[in-house]
Order: C-alpha cells, then structure tokens, then sequence
C-alpha cells in the first residue's frame, strides 16, 4: 500500500493485490492517517462492484464521524449504485474538490 501525503489529505492506493487484503492493509494503516482527509485511489482494480466499494462503509462512517473526509475514486461503480454514506467520485480531482468543499463547510460549521 502506498500513502501519498498532500497537506492534510492522504491519498491511499495499492498496486497487485486483492481487495480484501487491500481493505486490510488500509485498516492495519488507519492510525497513521487518521488526522488526515483520506482519498482511497481504487483504480488499481480492474473489476469493481458496488458490494466491493460497500466493504469500505464501517471505515468510511468511522472516519467521517471524526469530521475528517473519506472519498473513494473509481470509475468501475457509478455513485448511484452506492448509498449515501459513500463518497464515490470518479476522479482524483473531484475527489480534491470534495475535500475542499467539506473543508469549508466544516469551518463555516454548516457540517
């Protein structure tokens, strides 16, 4: 797994290796980045459903629930096959442009 720091937002992506084992490795690494805004960059799999990106709620809600953002991007799963809880963009720039946007509403308290 590799975590790409950029500021107060870590990227998270992982390159050969199975999903589950990949969801593992991200859970082993969460205290590291905790304090961050996390993207999860799943365009290393080549096959994605929406049940795979719902494997990713409990650590997506827990994170979330720290005020902190949790964005996954892939372009495999549309953001309508997900519940809301999810944040599922297609691309690493929405991606930014989430975090930027909850990041003003967190410090205009709107959140």
């Amino acid at each position: 797994m590799v975590l790409d720091k950029d500021g107060t937002t870590t990227i998270v992506f992982q390159e050969n290796i199975a999903l589950a084992k990949f969801i593992a490795n991200l859970n082993g690494a969460y205290s590291k980045i905790k304090n961050d805004n996390i993207i999860v960059n799943l365009f290393s799999f080549s096959k994605l459903t929406s049940s795979d990106v719902l494997e990713f709620l409990e650590l997506s809600n827990t994170h979330r629930n720290t005020k902190k953002s949790f964005v996954l991007v892939t372009d495999k799963v549309s953001y309508d096959e997900v519940p809301s809880q999810i944040c599922l963009v297609p691309t690493l720039q929405e991606a930014r442009d989430i975090i930027e946007m909850e990041e003003i509403e967190r410090d205009l308290e709107l959140n």
